[in-house]
């Protein structure tokens, strides 16, 4: 999960020497188009009520390329639109390629959209300044606001969110590679320059890990990205780096803490929540490579997310906490929205809600309240397709005619089990069938349009097996096998 910072403080006034980056900036945008393309699909499909992968696809895809601000950044959430996220933005990226590869949008229109988003990224002001910035060094604020695309109140410059960002600019990279094309070219020539001016290394801390996140003024955060998580395509990227690399040992450090055992009866490296075992997934097909600790095992890190799903449905088969609905088609824990941080007593046992969280289910722990996210189930659809899709049918089925789906796909969460109001929480989403979220978050529906497009087409693996940004951080790293190997630097 993208790291979230717990408070934010009041903007103060930008420092003078960034005043000139800052109108320059404006400026750019001025000179843009200011009207986000997203309701030029040139011949609009209606809606199926009808489950298929393509309906649940389409959808999703739509969600990224509707509802971008002015500046083409995609929004944390909607409808609720506070500041946009940088890790989103990366997934949107790719979703374009997914659109015009399936014919949701031309290639034309998709090249447009992609060339515009990133000249904003490019002309965004970097700086250490506290404000009137949106990035240092190559990396990216958590979040940006709407309105200029300046760093939102005082959240981190996050290395995570600028990964996810990169692996996105890189598949764009991959994707639109016309050389005669005058739009597709540019997309090339900003997307090395975009990848290549980010400074991996400033990130290192005293003992070679990449740091979770940087707040000028206060430093750079104690949390660092080690061990089995989300984060294995930003190590990918960072040690792949032809400008500022990181060494190739901080991989060995990286695996040096993994937790191994056996969960509902599949041994894996655990991490509770499934977003850990899809984001890097996204876009690094792993099927048949395998870095050292990997040979070891006998297993690869595809092999490892397919278990890890598969212990995670289990364990809602057998159910433990009695949470309604939970089946073997009806589960899905990750990081999500949830109802309410709230204790409430259910037939004599106090159960705990919460609001946004990384609910999981593995050996190291189990953070569950009932809350289902049907991104845990569509972004594993590759992994395990044989117990994913019928899941992903039935959540489809069951509350087509809820709050739950909608034009855009899959709202973002819902809890059977929550079915409590108080005397300050009256809230219309939820009734005598339990919660239902208001909101899409991007990071999830990520997952769901690119995961179900490489189940359907390998479209997104294929794209960054020749990414030579990609192919080198993965050689560096000690993968060999499979395609790797037939790969040529």
């Amino acid at each position: 999960m993208p790291f979230e910072t717990a408070s934010f403080q009041k903007m103060s006034s930008m420092k003078a020497k960034h005043l000139l980056t800052t109108l320059f900036f404006f400026i750019f945008l001025m000179g843009c188009d200011q009207k986000p393309n997203g309701t030029a699909i040139q011949t609009p499909i209606k809606d199926n009520p009808k489950f298929s992968l393509d309906e649940v696809e389409r959808r999703t895809f739509r969600w990224f390329w509707d509802l971008v601000d002015k500046n083409y950044q995609v929004p944390d959430r909607h409808p609720k639109r506070d500041f946009s996220s940088i890790a989103a933005t990366g997934f949107g990226l790719t979703a374009y390629c997914i659109g015009a590869e399936r014919g949701y949008v031309t290639r034309a229109q998709s090249a447009d959209k992609v060339v515009k988003t990133l000249r904003v990224l490019w002309a965004m002001p970097q700086g250490d300044a506290k404000v009137g910035v949106s990035g240092y060094k190559g990396f990216y604020y958590h979040f940006l606001d709407h309105e200029n695309s300046l760093r939102f109140k005082d959240v981190e410059l996050s290395s995570i969110d600028t990964g996810l960002l990169m692996a996105g600019v890189l598949s764009v990279m991959s994707y639109f590679d016309k050389e005669n094309d005058p739009i597709e070219k540019e997309i090339h020539e900003l997307t090395e320059k975009l990848y290549q001016r980010v400074d991996w290394s400033f990130f290192l801390n005293e003992k070679k890990n990449l740091s979770m996140g940087y707040h000028p003024g206060r430093g750079f955060l104690k949390a660092e990205w080690i061990g089995y998580n989300e984060a294995m395509v930003l190590l990918v990227m960072a040690i792949g780096s032809p400008t500022h690399p990181i060494p190739a040992d901080c991989w060995e450090r990286w695996c040096a803490p993994y937790k191994w055992a056996t969960y509902q009866g599949q041994a894996h490296v655990n991490f509770e929540p499934l977003f850990g075992h899809q984001y890097s997934q996204m876009f690094i097909d792993f099927k048949g490579i395998q870095d050292p600790y990997m040979r070891a095992k006998g297993i690869d890190y595809f092999e490892n997310s397919r278990r890890a799903t598969l212990a995670q449905r289990s364990y809602a088969i057998e159910n433990p906490n009695n949470y309604k609905n939970y089946s073997a088609n009806e589960w899905g824990l990750t990081a999500c929205n949830g109802p309410r941080d709230t204790v409430v007593n259910i037939n004599g046992t106090q159960r705990k809600f919460f609001e946004y969280g990384a609910r999981g289910a593995a050996s190291i722990r189990v953070v569950d309240d009932g809350t289902i996210a049907p991104t845990a189930v569509g972004g594993s659809i590759p992994f395990a397709p044989e117990v994913c899709i019928p899941a992903l049918e039935n959540m489809w089925n069951k509350y087509y005619n809820t709050p739950l789906v909608t034009e855009y796909g899959f709202k973002d969460a819902y809890n059977p089990t929550y079915t409590f109001y108080s005397a300050n929480n009256i809230n219309p989403n939820i009734n005598d069938s339990g919660w239902i979220d208001r909101d899409y978050l991007g990071i999830d529906q990520g997952p769901i349009v690119i995961q179900i497009e490489n189940h359907r087409s390998n479209l997104v693996w294929n794209l960054m097996k020749k990414n030579p940004y990609i192919v080198a951080g993965l050689k560096k790293a000690g993968f060999k096998g499979g395609w790797l190997d037939a790969v040529k630097n």
